[in-house]
């Protein structure tokens, strides 16, 4: 493994209402430990989100949809990223503005958007379709009930999984299905239990995995199965910990790797993982801080780069900027250098060229609009 020294990044521009300033932002490497990678700009988006979701497109773009924020509320606008010029233009508007939604892309090329928040404690059962060959959006039928917390799912077939949540009131059970080449939604299976901030994964065999988060009413380490074939669920091994607002990524071995997340109180360091062939979890490498309401992602080398998220402790409290990466081969962590920013309910897109784009969040004052580039 290469370990590739630190370099200071370009220095993002100020973020309006930032208590950070560009000198400030530049870092001095002579006091950096050998990290994995380099950070650097990736231009200003049009606002600040969080909650929003951001989608690869076939074209190497990437669609931002959504989120909310202080200044404007709810939002409904969307934007592109161009890694070719490395700047943001804006996009259609949604139809109807949402936050804590989900965005999948299809077979098509078009992007489902279902659910999420739709302000006033209300969750939206409406969908909509974004067509990246005219910039538009189209009504992509009505869920059976409305729902945020949730997840949705690929599956082989073509079809989009949609499951658990909340409506407001209840953490759901219930899952349905989206059917492009109909335009709607029908039910399916409901899960054994509720689940909601919890992470779902499409696994090699073409089951989706359904771990934690918040049952009725606590915490849980429960996960299970969902069977396409059958549409059904079934159980699988517990986690070794309880857990919500934690992450879960495919490696490409076919195991699954969860990292972070909370019991309730308090943040975890501890990872695990799950191991389809035999349907149990145990116990993988701590990261070097605990983080929830982080976010993960697997990287062109199969290593899964981790970034930002908070953590609360019996004393103390704050957001991360910093970053790391995990070897499934030698199950060790190593440093990934720090973010301009600290962000929490960010996203992160792997991009063509294998470089990873950084967007929205909030470090509990500023609401993001400075974007960051991994390059691994």
């Amino acid at each position: 493994m290469l370990l590739l020294s630190f370099t200071a990044c370009n220095a993002e521009p100020e973020e309006s209402g930032s208590p950070l300033s560009i000198a400030q932002d530049l870092r001095d490497d002579s006091d950096q430990p050998s990290v994995l990678g380099t950070w650097s700009y990736a231009g200003i988006m049009k606002a600040g989100r969080n909650g929003s979701t951001a989608t690869l497109l076939p074209s190497g773009k990437v669609l931002v949809v959504g989120g909310v924020n202080p200044t404007s509320g709810l939002l409904g606008s969307a934007e592109l990223y161009d890694p070719a010029t490395n700047s943001w233009s804006a996009a259609s508007p949604l139809l109807t503005p949402r936050s804590g939604h989900t965005a999948t892309l299809l077979a098509s090329g078009k992007v489902l958007i279902a659910a999420g928040g739709g302000g006033l404690n209300t969750h939206l059962s409406s969908a909509e379709l974004y067509d990246p060959a005219t910039n538009s959006w189209s009504a992509a039928g009505s869920l059976y009930t409305g729902r945020g917390s949730h997840t949705a799912t690929l599956l082989a077939s073509g079809k989009v999984l949609v499951t658990g949540g909340t409506d407001g009131t209840n953490r759901l059970a219930s899952a349905e299905l989206y059917d492009p080449a109909t335009n709607s939604w029908s039910a399916t299976g409901s899960m054994i239990s509720p689940h909601m901030n919890y992470a779902a994964v499409l696994l090699a065999s073409g089951q989706v995995l359904v771990a934690g988060g918040y049952g009725q009413p606590a915490v849980i380490n429960s996960a299970e199965l969902y069977d396409p074939v059958t549409g059904t669920w079934s159980s699988t091994g517990s986690m070794i910990r309880a857990r919500y607002a934690h992450s879960a990524t495919l490696l490409p071995s076919g195991k699954v790797l969860v990292t972070g997340g909370g019991p309730g109180v308090g943040t975890y360091a501890a990872t695990e993982l799950y191991d389809p062939a035999t349907g149990t979890w145990s116990a993988a490498a701590n990261m070097s801080v605990a983080r929830m309401y982080h976010s993960a992602i697997r990287l062109a080398s199969g290593k899964v780069l981790v970034t930002g998220g908070f953590y609360a402790g019996s004393t103390s409290s704050g957001y991360h900027a910093t970053t790391e990466v995990y070897d499934p081969i030698s199950n060790l962590w190593a440093s990934a250098g720090s973010m301009t920013y600290a962000r929490v309910g960010h996203t992160m897109t792997l991009l063509t060229s294998g470089k990873v784009l950084v967007e929205g969040g909030h470090n509990g004052t500023t609401y993001h609009t400075a974007t960051s580039l991994y390059t691994p």
